[in-house]
């Protein structure tokens, strides 16, 4: 927990030093039994950036998302942006190995398959972001969460904790490289304005 608090203040110190902004982002994910509870990490985009996604659901993070602070990038190669999550598995929402929490648009989009995976809980890390990390859509990405929650065990979780390093260590599949940019939206429902229509092109 010491190494963890310190990389934690460490960071806090880097992202006020480059915007000032707030040091920490809570997001709305779906947890165990589809209960909604706010995930953290640690800031790495400019503040008040527009939720950016693709055609499928998933979230834009293309290797010159402009949103992405220069932090931002050195946290998310490393994934040190997670590391807050150490707070929501001590409250019980999360665990660290599981499939990564979505966020709530798709909870009444599961098929009766894919819902088993919300008979576990969420992971820091999971068996798809050890194999794929960000580089696959999301239909993909619940097919191996599915295969996750089917087939549980002590020697999976080692598994994956150490696929996991070594996706992290080499710096694998950060970012999509196969996005259609014509196909971007603004997820709010709101009238998406001048700057963020430049954050799109």
């Amino acid at each position: 927990m010491i190494p963890i608090g310190l990389v934690i203040m460490l960071s806090a110190i880097a992202i006020k030093a480059e915007d000032g902004g707030s040091v920490f982002y809570k997001a709305d994910r779906i947890g165990r039994f589809g209960k909604i509870f706010k995930m953290y990490k640690l800031r790495s985009m400019k503040e008040n950036s527009p939720d950016i996604r693709l055609a499928d659901g998933s979230t834009y993070n293309g290797d010159d998302d402009p949103r992405v602070t220069k932090f931002g990038r050195f946290a998310r190669k490393t994934s040190i942006d997670e590391l807050p999550q150490v707070i929501n598995i001590l409250k019980g929402e999360m665990s660290f190995i599981g499939p990564r929490p979505d966020t709530p648009m798709y909870l009444d989009k599961y098929t009766e398959e894919e819902k088993i995976i919300l008979t576990v809980r969420p992971g820091v890390t999971g068996y798809n972001q050890a194999l794929n990390r960000n580089a696959v859509l999301t239909k993909e990405k619940l097919k191996n969460d599915i295969y996750y929650a089917q087939n549980l065990s002590l020697w999976f979780d080692l598994r994956i904790i150490f696929m996991t390093v070594a996706t992290v260590l080499k710096h694998e599949n950060v970012n999509r490289t196969d996005m259609d940019s014509s196909d971007m939206y603004v997820l709010e429902n709101r009238q998406t304005k001048p700057e963020e229509k430049e954050l799109m092109k």
